[in-house]
């Protein structure tokens, strides 16, 4: 059996439309979660506050707490195959704190779905404009659209149609080409085209969301480029000592190669290489893996930090230069101003030191050259400096590395992606 390309998928879209119990709906209907562990949840759910609804919803949520408790390095839960790909859920979907997940954590997916409730009263939210902003900034390029809750608004054609309307000016507009976006309607609750093509919905003739993701193109591993694993967790095993664990970036990651850590620039040899509980050889771009380290002191592996090769280390930013697009801000903002950076798995406060050059967000041109302010909807060049030591990377060289959102007061502010970096001496 040749080995199916495997793929990283973000669920994305506004609170409560759905996304948990669509993807316990995946998992259910592919045969992914049994009968038995269903009626598991199904009791837990109507035992609880949330009630019956939220069974499929619970089997993302144990695994929050399953992750709070650091017990298992095992992302095995939330994998599930389509006839031509093996995909993993990067994310328990529904984290409040959306952004921090989707940007740190796992980082990059290969490919989204923004799930839409279709209901009469709901259609495009804030958070389905941000969401679907933030996955175009980070380099999602593929996406579907699960237009859900068909079943409250009675499988309407007219009401599909609507939504999807809305939807489509909301994506062409941040730069997708809508033509090629598959938008199916569903009821995950119901199980309406999840897996299983639907008959309340004689009028659709499109493919089920699981045939969707399963036309989603491969993306190519960057293995030729130097290494780059930004470390996520840092977990003490018994009888094994200090596991980092994160994702395959860039380059490949071998049993017995001497790699450096940085910030620290600590050099060490990676004994031993887990995913999903099984002991492998090498990693590539794409796995999210467990290793054993020696010779690298555990002070110096935390989330944040990234390990290369000691002929080609991560780097330091001394300052850089990002292009940005304001997504919210209460005024203006101006030099000085210091937000929090989650970039890869890295999260540290950068001052803005100069705003270089306001831009049209449509076209990228110049519009004005040092301006004293830039404010919502606006997008422009900034020049940052991290308040400590920090691994960025240049979009040209390391896109995985350079993506980053802005955050503030609990919000997103902006996103934006690296365009050059001044290394730190």
């Amino acid at each position: 059996m040749a080995k199916k390309p495997h793929m990283n998928l973000v669920f994305i879209g506004h609170v409560d439309h759905g996304k948990s119990t669509t993807v316990g709906r995946i998992m259910y209907d592919s045969g992914n979660l049994t009968k038995e562990q269903y009626r598991k949840l199904e009791e837990e759910a109507k035992a609880s506050e949330a009630g019956a609804s939220f069974s499929f919803a619970f089997m993302m949520d144990r695994l929050e707490e399953e992750r709070e408790r650091g017990v298992t390095i095992d992302v095995m839960h939330e994998e599930f195959e389509t006839d031509s790909k093996k995909f993993t859920i990067i994310d328990a979907p529904g984290h409040s704190d959306f952004v921090k997940n989707m940007i740190t954590g796992t980082s990059q997916a290969d490919a989204a779905v923004l799930v839409v409730s279709g209901k009469p009263s709901d259609g495009v939210q804030e958070q389905t404009r941000e969401h679907a902003q933030l996955a175009k900034t980070l380099g999602v390029g593929q996406i579907a659209v699960a237009i859900n809750k068909m079943d409250a608004a009675d499988y309407k054609e007219d009401q599909y149609k609507k939504v999807k309307a809305e939807v489509e000016k909301l994506l062409k507009g941040i730069g997708y080409k809508t033509d090629e976006i598959p938008f199916v309607p569903i009821s995950a609750f119901e199980g309406d085209n999840v897996v299983d093509k639907s008959d309340n919905t004689p009028w659709y003739d499109g493919k089920t969301l699981v045939d969707a993701l399963d036309g989603f193109k491969e993306t190519e591993k960057p293995v030729d480029k130097p290494l780059r694993v930004p470390i996520q967790d840092v977990y003490t095993i018994k009888g094994v000592g200090t596991v980092p664990v994160g994702r395959v970036e860039t380059g490949v990651l071998k049993k017995g190669q001497k790699v450096t850590v940085m910030p620290g620039d600590q050099t060490g040899e990676v004994k031993q290489i887990e995913m999903h509980h099984k002991e492998i050889e090498e990693a590539e771009p794409g796995d999210n893996i467990g290793f054993n380290l020696k010779g690298v002191d555990k002070r110096y592996l935390k989330r944040g930090t990234v390990v290369g090769t000691p002929d080609n280390k991560p780097t330091v930013a001394e300052e850089f230069k990002a292009r940005i697009i304001v997504l919210s801000h209460p005024s203006a903002i101006t030099k000085g101003y210091q937000p929090v950076l989650h970039c890869h798995t890295a999260q540290v406060a950068c001052s803005i030191t100069n705003i270089d050059k306001k831009l049209n967000p449509k076209t990228g041109e110049v519009k004005e050259e040092n301006p004293d302010y830039i404010k919502q909807g606006d997008a422009a060049v900034v020049t940052m400096r991290p308040t400590q030591p920090m691994i960025v990377e240049s979009g040209k060289d390391f896109p995985e590395l350079s993506s980053f959102a802005m955050r503030d007061m609990g919000k997103t502010i902006a996103a934006g992606k690296v365009m050059e970096v001044t290394k730190k001496k």
